[in-house]
């Protein structure tokens, strides 16, 4: 992984993360989702966080997902670090343009957040302000680049100094199964040349394609430079399952997973769902190049712990004796 700014005579304001010293170290990590909520409920994200604690490496909060207004991902990334979470702040290029953008990254720095997902954003037309003014003033790509030559060089897009630099662990996304499909890992090399440490994928359901394409990952040699971080998550009714199969662009699902979902009494689908995800997590345990999985359970965070002791990948392992002692204190 990237070391950052050692050597170039700039202190790193905050402190390598838990989620660095976990891809570091070469072991299954995991990562999970925390969307803010709708209104000026500081206890909504707390809540959340407290499910997660001693299961996770990070915790994404979300930056305005699918263009709808919810608390900032910076004010939830901030509570969910007071929590004893650690986050990954995400940070979109729709809102913003690249003097603001810049100025949330200082100010993430400045406060602690170790970790940062920089992504290009869904336009406003998908969301509840359609009406709104799109910026895109850079894109996805160009914001890790901006990001990378803040931290290890100092220097604002301007040319202006940072100092001190400010220090993070850099992430970005990717979709394995969005045509074309044969140029995705190009794609995603792209963005670790520009500076990406970690990627964390859209839904993995369909496991060959995605076994293709790590594939293709190792062959270019991107395994070994960032952290490909598999998104999962539990599919939990038969309307979750025809939402995800017809109107998410870029989600695949077999028709072998359709039919065992369709094949249960409505009363197991959920069960059947969870037990789907623990499955594709072993079998992302087993894919070369993967470094984890990024679970996604929205409104039902409360099942990831189970999700991922089935799976054979929880609690943490330095959380693991303080999970122990708090089952026998229960």
């Amino acid at each position: 992984m990237t070391a950052g700014v050692a050597g170039n005579g700039h202190r790193p304001v905050s402190s390598p993360g838990r989620l660095r010293r976990a891809l570091a170290s070469g072991r299954f990590v995991v990562t999970a989702e925390i969307g803010p909520p709708r209104g000026a409920d500081p206890a909504a994200i707390a809540r959340k966080a407290d499910l997660l604690r001693g299961w996770v490496d990070a915790a994404n909060v979300t930056d305005n997902q699918s263009a709808h207004v919810r608390l900032s991902s910076f004010a939830g990334s901030l509570l969910v670090l007071s929590a004893g979470v650690e986050p990954v702040m995400q940070l979109t290029c729709r809102d913003r343009n690249r003097i603001a953008l810049q100025s949330d990254l200082i100010s993430a720095a400045a406060l602690g957040i170790p970790n940062i997902l920089l992504l290009t954003g869904d336009h406003p037309r998908f969301g509840d302000h359609p009406e709104a003014k799109a910026v895109f003033d850079i894109d996805g790509v160009q914001l890790v680049w901006t990001a990378a030559t803040m931290r290890d060089q100092g220097r604002l897009l301007s040319g202006r100094r940072v100092d001190p630099a400010p220090h993070w662990l850099i992430g970005t996304v990717e979709n394995p199964f969005s045509p074309p499909i044969s140029f995705r890992a190009r794609r995603l090399a792209k963005k670790v040349a520009a500076g990406a440490e970690f990627v964390q994928t859209q839904f993995v359901f369909d496991l060959p394609i995605f076994e293709r394409f790590m594939a293709e990952v190792r062959d270019l040699g991107i395994h070994h430079r960032c952290g490909v971080i598999a998104g999962v998550g539990p599919v939990r009714s038969l309307r979750a399952l025809e939402y995800i199969a017809t109107k998410v662009p870029g989600i695949h699902v077999p028709d072998a997973m359709i039919r065992r979902l369709r094949g249960v009494p409505a009363d197991r689908v959920a069960d059947e769902g969870m037990q789907i995800c623990v499955e594709i997590i072993e079998r992302l345990t087993e894919i070369s190049g993967v470094a984890g999985a990024h679970v996604m359970a929205f409104g039902h965070e409360r099942g990831i712990p189970e999700i991922l002791e089935r799976a054979g990948v929880g609690p943490r392992p330095d959380h693991a004796a303080a999970h122990e002692g708090s089952g026998r204190a229960g």
